[in-house]
């Protein structure tokens, strides 16, 4: 019988220095945290879109408001009563002869009242163009005002200077596009309406003025103004009484309570609110009776008061027996902001913060799969994953202008969870793979998720869950025998 002679097995060609450098476990990881690096390039992107979505939102929004009514600023009312006085001023001629001039000019005293009572209902709604959304409210504020009797003495005047068939009432709103109702000053049967102030008197950003009949020389009255206006996002009220009361209530859920003074008494339920202010004058900026001031008694700023600082000018507009006459800012008024109930924006933004740290944990995940599996995973899968990961949040950003946060982000997530998902699945051939890594993606997205839920907690929440995965990779990473690789 004849023996078959076999050919000895050679033994295997070893590995050149470049077959193992691409090989090597250690490169590869380096080169994953680099790519981690760079995809913070996209994620910088993602978050410029966020921004421009929002500054347009925001330019739609004003516009919406432009033209129903902005942001309201309640004042007054503040009886005026004109007097007129007269000043000699001496002027030198051309021959050098002293001549005295006399002028006459015409001037007001201020009375703010002894107690103002505000009551105010309002109902906001929403209002939409295209895809974007505004709050928007309607009102009816009633001012209740009760007046004292003037101190001339105070203001070194006489009674016979002053014209009191003239006084005025002058009330203030910011936006006299909002008004749906010419208001009147009601006392008793009588009733004044307003009209738009003329230019000598300025109190307010826009002035309406009455007119009142003080014939008998005496202020110590008792009226009340009805409006009927409209305006959006918020209501601010400016207590100008000796002691001002504010009622303010709503159908709305999420009310924010801002200005310089929070109320006494809130209820917030899950459709409607109500609060109430008592606000005395002891920070008030300006005495309760003046004369000689024409100017504005406010500057404000239009603007929401979140994370916002104001000052205001220590220059006194004017001196009355030493007292100090300065604008007032939204920090001596009361505010009430109609929050939107999803700022779909704010919640996508504070989710793509933690784009980055959700990309590195997910590639981290893949790099321990592929060497405890042993399942070879090229680097160009990797970034494939990884610019599907940062695809999920320009996915949220566009779903969420259509159909609110909460779905979109749970459309977005299946959508990329099934996709890197069966992608893994088409590398490794292994549904078990594949199903431990959907499973992964799906408690990551949770958990940011529930971060954004928690908001005060969130920071606590984080943390102590990011140490939580922290722990978990250090354990896996036991189970791993990296010097076999050096072997290899």
């Amino acid at each position: 019988m004849e023996h078959q002679n076999t050919p000895p097995v050679l033994p295997p060609a070893p590995l050149t220095f470049f077959e193992r450098l691409t090989n090597s476990v250690i490169l590869k990881l380096g080169v994953i945290l680099f790519l981690v690096l760079l995809l913070l390039i996209p994620m910088s992107r993602v978050e410029d879109l966020i921004h421009e979505r929002k500054d347009r939102e925001q330019s739609v929004s004003s516009e919406i408001t432009s033209k129903w009514g902005n942001r309201q600023v309640v004042s007054g009312p503040i009886i005026g009563i004109p007097y007129t006085y007269s000043y000699t001023v001496n002027t030198t001629d051309d021959k050098g002869q002293v001549k005295s001039e006399t002028h006459v000019e015409k001037d007001y005293v201020f009375l703010v009242s002894k107690k103002l009572d505000v009551q105010s209902a309002v109902t906001p709604s929403y209002l939409k163009r295209g895809i974007y959304q505004t709050v928007v409210y309607n009102a009816m504020v009633t001012l209740g005002a009760e007046f004292d009797e003037i101190d001339l003495s105070k203001l070194d005047l006489q009674a016979d200077d002053l014209e009191w068939d003239k006084a005025r009432v002058f009330i203030g709103l910011s936006d006299l596009k909002g008004v749906k109702a010419v208001p009147r000053l009601n006392m008793g049967q009588d009733g004044e309406e307003f009209e738009v102030g003329n230019t000598d008197v300025s109190l307010f950003e826009r002035t309406m003025v009455a007119h009142i009949d003080l014939s008998d020389r005496s202020t110590k009255k008792k009226f009340s103004i009805d409006l009927d206006i409209r305006g959006s996002r918020n209501l601010t009220i400016f207590p100008t009484g000796n002691e001002t009361s504010i009622v303010v209530s709503g159908e709305w859920p999420n009310p924010s309570f801002n200005g310089g003074f929070l109320p006494e008494e809130r209820t917030v339920s899950e459709n409607s609110f109500a609060a109430n202010w008592r606000i005395p004058s002891f920070s008030r900026k300006f005495p309760q009776q003046w004369k000689g001031v024409q100017g504005m008694m406010y500057q404000v700023s239009n603007q929401e008061f979140t994370d916002i600082a104001y000052a205001y000018s220590e220059t006194p507009a004017a001196s009355y027996h030493g007292q100090r006459v300065q604008q007032s800012t939204e920090q001596d008024m009361v505010q009430v902001n109609f929050l939107e109930s999803v700022n779909n924006y704010q919640k996508t933004m504070r989710v793509a913060k933690y784009g980055i740290l959700v990309v590195l944990l997910t590639l981290t995940s893949l790099f321990f799969t592929e060497v405890i599996k042993k399942q070879r995973v090229h680097i160009i899968q990797y970034v494939l994953i990884g610019c599907a990961m940062v695809l999920f949040y320009s996915l949220l950003l566009a779903i969420s202008e259509h159909i609110g946060f909460n779905w979109a982000y749970l459309v977005s997530a299946l959508a990329t969870t099934m996709l890197i998902s069966a992608f893994i699945y088409g590398i490794t051939k292994n549904q078990k793979i594949a199903w431990i890594f959907s499973g992964i993606l799906s408690a990551f997205y949770a958990f940011i998720f529930s971060l954004m839920q928690l908001q005060d907690y969130s920071l606590i929440v984080g943390t102590i869950g990011v140490f939580v995965i922290l722990a978990l990779l250090m354990r896996l990473s036991i189970r791993v025998n990296w010097y076999q690789f050096e072997r290899k």
